[in-house]
């Protein structure tokens, strides 16, 4: 059989039914030989990995300015877990000033207060674990936080 790759092709079809091979015949023909199919496919993982690494790039170095420029803190935890953690601070804070001072009825006396929480919070997992919650729920987790730092130490810290 020749498949839309130009590729010769022997495929035993004796396994499927005998009013199903005519079709199936039919659709392989469409198609790419296993080979070609595999290598297009590989080629796709490597651009989307490409793809992904220049993301991640681009959103660490926004990160990194955003902390500089606003001075937030350096946060802890394993190294594996800084550069997401970064990334899940900047996108929480980003989202909460538009939800609650650009969208909403904030002060900027109000979200300087909220600034000062979230840089007490230093935790890298931390905000990881936030990284799916609502800007508009920041202050709400902020609290939760610090409450439980003036309690007892956090034993995952």
């Amino acid at each position: 059989m020749e498949h839309t790759c130009s590729h010769q092709v022997v495929h035993d079809l004796s396994d499927r039914p005998a009013d199903k091979r005519a079709g199936f015949a039919r659709w392989l023909a469409a198609k790419d030989c296993t080979d070609c199919w595999k290598a297009v496919r590989d080629a796709d993982t490597e651009s989307k990995k490409e793809w992904l690494a220049a993301k991640r790039a681009a959103e660490k170095e926004a990160a990194v300015a955003w902390a500089t420029q606003f001075d937030m803190p350096q946060l802890e935890g394993p190294q594996k877990a800084l550069d997401w953690g970064e990334r899940s601070r900047h996108q929480l804070m980003t989202a909460a000033h538009t939800a609650l001072v650009v969208e909403g009825s904030w002060g900027e006396a109000d979200w300087a207060e909220l600034e000062e929480k979230a840089r007490s919070v230093t935790r890298a997992g931390w905000w990881i674990d936030q990284r799916d919650a609502e800007g508009t729920d920041l202050l709400e987790l902020l609290d939760a936080a610090t409450e439980s730092d003036r309690g007892t130490e956090d034993p995952f810290r």
